[in-house]
């Protein structure tokens, strides 16, 4: 028997059982949805790290403190302050370390910021100077960025983000509006010059839930919340590099400077690239998508096991069947090709229906908010090619032995079968 009359065969007798060749494909169809769908979903997630990383700007270099270590111990980078905003203004002059553009710090708090006469806002505050947007390619929607003078002067000037700023004031144009912001049971009152266009969250959260204020006026406000001592300490510095070819003369230009302004002869200070940081991040992207990928393959296994069982269920019924085309001379082979077929039909019917629901689900969730979140699902085609050829390896992996188990039937108890 050819492998055309093999597959007229297997049609014509899965046409004759359709609800339980339908509900044998159901496992597959589920299971290959799943796959697609989580899978798009990963890689969109992926996708979005990668964007909002690179969207930062590709030659930034960050630095972030490190205590020395103790004896054979290391601190987690960030437990001890080290860095201040001494050492950044010192990295910033010109022709100390080539391959600088700019430099800019950060140091963060919790902050509570409190409308006259309106409501109220719990969020965090970033301390920096006029160099942030230059360095970390922050665009305003309205109003300008504090400058240096208000840095050196200490103004009490305040940049808002989007969602802050939507938050407070509603419709109504922040720029010029006047906000109490608190840091614990220190408070002044602070005048908006700018609000910072959306950007949406990134690896280091929601740039949008954000407000900036100078580090000096940060400074005078937290000195006595903080205690003097931790007056000029900074979370971090960045540093745009003039361009990523310069990048690893940079890091070395910063490492020498550094070490010499703390007297130590262990880093107590760590610089990364954006290529570090995107690396990090997208390893772990790649290990969510293949978490993901490996649960949802689970359902292909059961819908694998359903298939074997719904073909057993076949070789039973067609014991008889399978009798008279052994007397009227069928060879094993062709019993066992002409059950594997069925198998293998089936599985592609169901790899293909559940392609297309893993598509058209992935389109749904596209661009929808979960829990805030906007998810992202970006559909591959090696993905939906990897779906359909591990369902046909299913048909042929499920359905050998249903397969096998027919063929080796002996004619004549075959056809003495009621």
């Amino acid at each position: 028997m050819s492998i055309a009359d093999s597959v007229r065969v297997a049609v014509s007798a899965l046409t004759a059982h359709l609800l339980r060749s339908t509900l044998a494909m159901l496992g597959l169809i589920i299971g290959v949805g799943a796959v697609i769908t989580l899978l798009a979903v990963g890689r969109g997630s992926q996708a979005d790290v990668t964007r909002n990383i690179l969207s930062l700007g590709t030659n930034l270099l960050t630095i972030r403190p490190v205590a020395p270590q103790q004896g054979t111990v290391r601190v987690a980078a960030g437990s001890r302050p080290t860095l201040s905003y001494e050492d950044a203004k010192a990295l910033a002059e010109p022709g100390v370390v080539p391959g600088i553009s700019a430099v800019t710090v950060e140091s963060n708090a919790g902050v509570q910021i409190i409308v006259p006469g309106g409501g109220n806002l719990a969020t965090r505050a970033t301390a920096t100077d006029e160099s942030y947007p230059l360095v970390r390619n922050t665009p305003l929607a309205a109003g300008e960025f504090f400058t240096a003078d208000h840095v050196r002067t200490n103004a009490t000037v305040l940049v808002l983000g989007s969602n802050v700023a939507n938050n407070l004031f509603g419709g109504v144009d922040a720029v010029g509006q006047t906000v109490r912001v608190s840091v614990g049971r220190t408070g002044l009152i602070f005048t908006v010059v700018g609000v910072m266009a959306s950007q949406g969250g990134t690896a280091l959260g929601n740039l949008d839930d954000r407000v900036l204020l100078p580090i000096t006026t940060s400074n005078r406000v937290l000195q006595r919340f903080r205690g003097p001592a931790a007056v000029n300490f900074v979370d971090q510095i960045d540093v745009a590099a003039t361009s990523p070819a310069m990048m690893e003369q940079a890091m070395t230009g910063i490492g020498i400077v550094l070490r010499e302004r703390h007297e130590v002869t262990t880093d107590d200070f760590l610089v990364q690239s954006q290529q570090d940081t995107l690396a990090a991040a997208s390893g772990i992207a790649q290990a969510q998508s293949f978490l993901l990928g490996s649960i949802a393959g689970i359902s292909l296994v059961v819908g694998g096991i359903g298939i074997m069982n719904t073909m057993l269920v076949s070789v039973f019924e067609r014991t008889r069947e399978i009798g008279i085309r052994r007397a009227v001379g069928a060879h094993r082979r062709d019993i066992l090709v002409q059950f594997l077929v069925e198998a293998v039909l089936v599985c592609c019917a169901g790899g293909l229906l559940g392609a297309a629901m893993g598509i058209g689900t992935a389109w749904i969730v596209d661009g929808r908010k979960v829990i805030g979140q906007t998810i992202h699902a970006e559909v591959h085609g090696d993905a939906v090619l990897l779906a359909l050829l591990v369902s046909v390896g299913i048909g042929i992996f499920f359905g050998f032995y249903p397969a096998s188990r027919a063929a080796r039937l002996r004619p004549i108890e075959a056809l003495r079968y009621e």
